[in-house]
């Protein structure tokens, strides 16, 4: 059943509005909708439909539509009395021109107004960040004003800075004529002391006749006199080995258990009354073991348990351990003596200092034990401490770490050491003493040598069996052996005579060194600078430089390798196709050659044909560089013929340099299959 609808309804749907205008703007006839929608009949003008601010644009758009038709204008007029966006478009007719204008939807509109929204939001972002600038302008400029007194305040301080350097030079200058004076003066005293003490010794025994008793008896005062002289002379020595920095920590791994059964035997005979007893507890099971230097907390131990012996008179000294955190120990002697004043305590570490008391008469030292003790267990990267009231006995502490800082730090430097760099060349350094070879590392960082440090000649062949280094750095007097048997060994054994070795000691020796097959010496302490200009001029001398053919027709490839074999002693030679890669080979009789698998002419294995044909190329070891996925028949064909074959997308420095490396290890002996 068909019905029909009126016109008028369609109209409502319509979006369209249809328009004749002449050539000066007046409406000479516009459709309903489009006289209902802009409230105007024919004889009115469209400009005043035309929102404000698009005269001009409706002005253009009456003049061009007259001669050509416009597609795609939009105009902004007032519909229904909003402002209403529309599309227009146009044709000349007679003098004028037709137009139809189709609204654009509400959706655009709405747009346009969030658009409008976000304007203006961003209008006020932009003024907040204005006025940011100007406070950023503002605090430069203060920040300028403080620059500058802090120059003038800069200059203040070199100035400072450099008469406190003139004072440290003098202080530093003071100190080690001190220490020089005192060393000196120490292996003066001891030599006719060691006499005193012999000579006594022997009449004490009695071997040239008896002696009467008043003569026994003054024979004791001189031994006694002589043993506290001997006891100054060790503690000065002491000192003046600590403050000139010569004390060194020997660290090795033991156990609690030994160190307090050497202490018991060491201490016991200190004892001169039976009212005062002396207790070694037990460490406990769970404690661990120490790597540390034995030798010098024992001496720690041995001075507090030495002066808690002078100041007890009776009742009980005793030494014990135990576990402070996870990686420390603390040692306590503790003593039910005469006690230490507080007022006394603060200075009671420092040196030349005695504590006025009967006791303290008694037993006349230097007043350096206390701080010979602070100064060893700083060198062992501890602390010391004291708790102590008069009449209620005293209790001294060290704490130290269960590993000394130097070993952990040696621990680590052999960890790096183990994983050898491609990149970098191998320098074995024989050297026992740990603060030597962190020098040493600290030499060769970034300088394209990795250092391998072994502390004795057994660690030294350990460490050849395991790479074969560049160079050699040779300490010849390490601590229990010399190293002058090993340097002989070294240059008469075929695999390693060709080596460089820089032999590096505190004594002179170079003819003696030279003799032996050294290549350098030098006298310590080394320079840093002068051992890498050795090390370079050693390696330019006996390592020459290695040309590596790139065979591949890929720009980015060789480009590449050229990269990742820069700062290398690798020269690079490059060919894009496979005819002229076998002349240069020819040409030029490279080291190693990396080619890759698919190029255009020849493939990888006419290439590998054509070198393998020429006696002058045949050993020349080849490197398949590719990013096909080969087969096994395609592997299996390549390895009988090629050194390795490597994956363009795991192509890395290292990986290239370790290739290359373990190719010319594989190949010809030198001359063989070459001009």
């Amino acid at each position: 059943m068909s019905q029909t609808v009126r016109p008028d309804v369609y109209a409502g749907l319509s979006r369209e509005l249809a328009l004749a205008l002449a050539a000066d703007g007046t409406i000479r006839w516009l459709d309903p909708r489009a006289s209902s929608l802009l409230e105007r009949k024919a004889g009115d003008d469209i400009r005043s439909v035309v929102a404000p601010g698009t005269e001009d644009k409706l002005e253009r758009l009456l003049t061009e539509g007259r001669t050509r038709v416009i597609e795609g204008w939009e105009l902004l007029l007032r519909a229904g009395g909003q402002p209403t966006t529309v599309a227009v478009r146009t044709m000349p007719y007679e003098d004028g021109l037709l137009m139809v204008a189709s609204l654009v939807s509400a959706d655009y509109g709405r747009l346009l107004g969030a658009m409008g929204e976000t304007m203006n939001e961003l209008s006020a972002l932009h003024r907040e960040s204005e006025r940011q600038q100007r406070l950023i302008v503002e605090q430069r400029e203060t920040i300028a004003s403080r620059d500058r007194d802090l120059a003038e305040s800069d200059r203040g301080m070199v100035a400072l800075h450099g008469e406190l350097d003139e004072t440290t030079l003098s202080l530093r200058q003071v100190s080690e004529s001190r220490a020089s004076f005192i060393a000196s003066l120490g292996h003066e005293l001891r030599t006719p002391l060691n006499a005193i003490l012999g000579l006594t010794k022997l009449l004490l025994s009695e071997t040239d006749g008896e002696l009467n008793q008043e003569q026994e008896k003054q024979i004791g005062f001189i031994r006694k006199s002589a043993d506290t002289l001997s006891e100054l002379v060790n503690d000065l020595l002491d000192l003046g080995r600590i403050d000139a920095g010569k004390l060194q920590v020997r660290a090795r791994r033991f156990d609690l258990a030994e160190l307090f059964a050497a202490l018991r035997g060491m201490t016991r005979p200190l004892l001169t009354s039976d009212r005062v007893r002396l207790v070694f507890e037990d460490p406990a099971s769970s404690l661990p073991t120490l790597d540390t230097d034995d030798g010098k907390l024992a001496q720690i131990l041995r001075n507090y348990v030495s002066n808690a012996i002078k100041f007890t008179t009776e009742g009980e000294i005793r030494v014990s351990v135990r576990a402070e955190g996870s990686d420390r120990v603390r040692f306590t002697v503790q003593d039910t003596g005469i006690g230490i004043a507080p007022r006394d305590l603060d200075r009671l570490f420092e040196e030349f200092v005695q504590l006025d008391s009967p006791l303290q008469r008694m037993h006349k030292g230097t007043g350096l034990g206390l701080s010979i003790t602070k100064r060893l267990a700083t060198l062992l990267g501890g602390e010391v401490g004291v708790e102590s009231a008069p009449g209620k006995g005293s209790t001294f502490w060290v704490t130290i770490p269960v590993v000394h800082e130097e070993v952990r730090e040696l621990d680590q430097m052999k960890a790096r050491s183990s994983r050898i760099d491609p990149a970098r060349h191998p320098v074995l350094v024989v050297e026992d003493d740990r603060q030597q070879l962190f020098l040493y590392e600290k030499y060769l960082e970034g300088s394209g040598y990795q250092i391998i440090p072994a502390r004795s000649i057994e660690d030294a062949r350990a460490a050849i069996e395991q790479v074969r280094p560049s160079a050699i750095v040779l300490d010849v007097m390490l601590e229990g052996e010399t190293s002058w048997r090993f340097l002989t060994e070294l240059k008469s054994d075929p695999r390693t005579r060709d080596i460089p070795t820089l032999v590096v000691t505190v004594i002179d020796r170079e003819r003696q060194a030279r003799a032996l097959g050294a290549d350098e010496f030098f006298v310590k302490p080394i320079e840093g600078d002068w051992l890498l200009k050795k090390l370079k001029a050693m390696s330019s001398a006996q390592q020459p430089v290695e040309r590596v053919l790139v065979i591949d027709d890929d720009e980015v490839a060789r480009y590449l390798v050229r990269r990742l074999l820069a700062d290398t002693p690798y020269s690079v030679l490059e060919a894009t196709d496979g005819p002229e890669g076998i002349k240069l080979a020819r040409e030029a009789l490279p080291h190693v050659i990396l080619l890759d698998f698919v190029m255009p002419q020849m493939s990888a294995f006419d290439v590998i044909d054509e070198l393998k044909a020429d006696p002058a190329t045949r050993g020349i070891p080849v490197i398949i560089a590719t990013s096909k996925n080969l087969d096994e028949e395609e592997r299996a064909r390549l390895a009988a013929h090629t050194a390795a074959i490597v994956s363009k997308d795991k192509l890395s420095r290292e990986v290239a340099i370790t290739r290359i490396r373990e190719a010319l290890s594989k190949a010809l002996p030198a001359g063989a299959g070459r001009r």
